[in-house]
Formats: structure tokens, C-alpha cells, sequence
């Protein structure tokens, strides 16, 4: 029989998260819903738990949401994406060099040094990536330069693409990709001064995080997903988690955004062995 208990996982990338589920923890329990979660290091090590059945809803990344609906096909299963965050939606990515380069294309950096996040980062290395193979621009006809911070959390800890934003602004690297939100925070905090920066490209759009769940789970999900969207930010139980956590409101989850995450997958092979190690 269904339980009134619902289990998450969740990835400490960050000291906050703690915070962050606790206070929703405790939210939760308010509206009558037996809501507790656990901790991962890593997205992966996340996945392969929820499928193993240790708890009933995963907060997943984007490329956590791609492994588990894969894993989930290779197995004959299903895997829905229930709710995201409002800031999850229509995201993009930049390639920003300095504001004096000669750079007016992406060809033109064929050859050149290009500074990413971490290998799995979608934002940060994936998509920008998929972007500039999509223009004509074949990564392996430039010098990639990953700066391999927090790989495990997929681009969630974002001091790879500082540090790429710092390669760029140190003259070590002629162009950086990061996501347009990093972009505008290290204008502000002067990470990448202004005036001295422009962006050369821009990708098309793409969501970020969801709420997955497997089939065949017996936890209320229709009453944790109705919760998640009757939030209201003018509510000060929960509006300084909102802000933690990024967001204004949740939303129903979709997967149409998607499509150029799978696309850079598909190119560079991001999770094969991952994938192929499941069984």
C-alpha cells in the first residue's frame, strides 16, 4: 500500500543544500507529508541508487535526468520529470572573449585556446561544445582546456567556469564558455571586468534541473508534486529557501528542453561508459 512518506536524494554540492532540505523538510511535515531525504557526493553514485530503490524522488541535473532515462530504457523501464524550478527553463550558454580580440565568429577560433568547466558540465562544457560543432567549429581543431572542478556534480559547483572566466581575463585562453546566469554574476562580481569581455556566440535554449521519479514508485507523488506547486514566494515560511535554492516557483517538469544536451551526449560519447557499466 502507498505510503504517506516520500524519500529524496539530492547532491551535497554545496553546504547550503543541507540548509536548503532541512528547511523544506520541515515545510513539508507542516502540510502533513512525511518528507525526509538523503545525500549523495556525486550524480552518479544518485542515479544508481535511485534505481537501486533507496529513496523515491531524485533531484537530478540535466545530465543526471539523461543518464537516468537511459538507464531506464536499457532496462525496460520509465522515467518522468515531475516539476522544476522556474529558472530551470530557457537557459543559455555564452562564448565570451575579450572585448579587443580580433574573434567575430566561432571560426575563427579554430586553433585557438578555448577554456570550459568540468568534463561533465552541461553549460559550462557539453553544450557550449555541441554549439560550436553545430557551427562548423570541431572541437578537436582547438585547444580545450577543461578546468575540472567538482566533476560529480555536473557543473552544479561553479568554480570551473570561474576559473575559466579568470584563464580568459589572464590571457591564458582566447574565448570561455559558461551559462548567461554565471556570465551576468561574474560581470558583478568583477570576475570578468567590465567592458573588458563581449560574448562571440550564443547557444539556443535548454532547461536544467527536474524533480525524476521511476515507475512502479508507491510514495504520494501526486501529493509532494501539488505542494511543490502551490508554493507561494510571498510565503515567508519558504520564501528565503526559494531563494537558496534559485527559483521565484516550481513548475510541472518538462523534457523538450532538453534536446541539445542529448545531441552533445550523443556527439562526444559523455556518458557511454557510465552507461555501459550499468548492465
Amino acid at each position: 500500500m502507498p505510503s504517506n512518506r516520500l524519500l529524496l536524494g539530492a547532491v551535497a554540492y554545496d553546504p547550503k543544500v543541507v540548509t536548503i532540505w532541512e528547511g523544506f523538510k520541515v515545510w513539508f511535515a507542516e502540510q502533513g507529508l512525511d518528507f525526509d531525504y538523503v545525500l549523495y557526493s556525486n550524480y552518479e553514485r544518485q542515479v544508481e541508487s535511485h534505481f537501486a530503490g533507496h529513496f523515491d524522488v531524485a533531484w537530478n541535473s540535466p545530465l543526471a535526468w539523461i543518464e537516468a532515462e537511459r538507464l531506464a530504457k536499457q532496462r525496460g523501464r520509465e522515467a518522468t520529470a515531475i516539476a522544476m524550478r522556474d529558472t530551470d527553463q530557457d537557459l543559455t550558454s555564452l562564448v565570451v572573449v575579450k572585448a579587443d580580440s580580433p574573434y567575430q565568429s566561432l571560426s575563427d577560433l579554430e586553433g585557438k585556446a578555448i577554456a570550459v568547466g568540468a568534463s561533465d558540465s552541461p553549460q559550462a562544457t557539453l553544450i557550449p561544445m555541441e554549439h560550436m560543432a553545430a557551427a562548423g567549429l570541431d572541437p578537436g581543431k582547438a585547444e580545450i582546456r577543461r578546468f575540472e572542478v567538482g566533476v560529480g556534480l555536473h557543473g552544479d559547483h561553479i568554480g570551473g567556469e570561474r576559473d575559466a572566466a579568470k584563464a580568459l581575463i589572464a590571457g591564458e585562453v582566447e574565448a570561455a564558455c559558461m551559462i548567461d546566469g554565471n556570465h551576468l554574476l561574474f560581470t558583478s562580481e568583477g570576475t570578468l571586468p567590465s567592458g573588458q569581455t563581449r560574448v562571440l556566440s550564443q547557444t539556443g535554449t535548454y532547461d536544467h534541473c527536474n524533480f525524476t521519479v521511476l515507475d512502479g514508485c508507491e510514495a504520494p507523488l501526486e501529493r509532494f508534486t501539488e505542494l511543490l506547486l502551490g508554493m507561494s514566494y510571498d510565503d515567508p515560511a519558504v520564501r528565503h529557501l526559494l531563494d537558496l535554492e534559485g527559483l521565484k516557483v516550481w513548475k510541472p517538469g518538462r523534457t523538450s528542453g532538453y534536446a541539445l544536451l542529448e545531441a552533445a551526449v550523443d556527439r562526444f560519447g559523455a556518458i557511454d561508459d557510465w552507461l555501459a557499466a550499468q548492465g
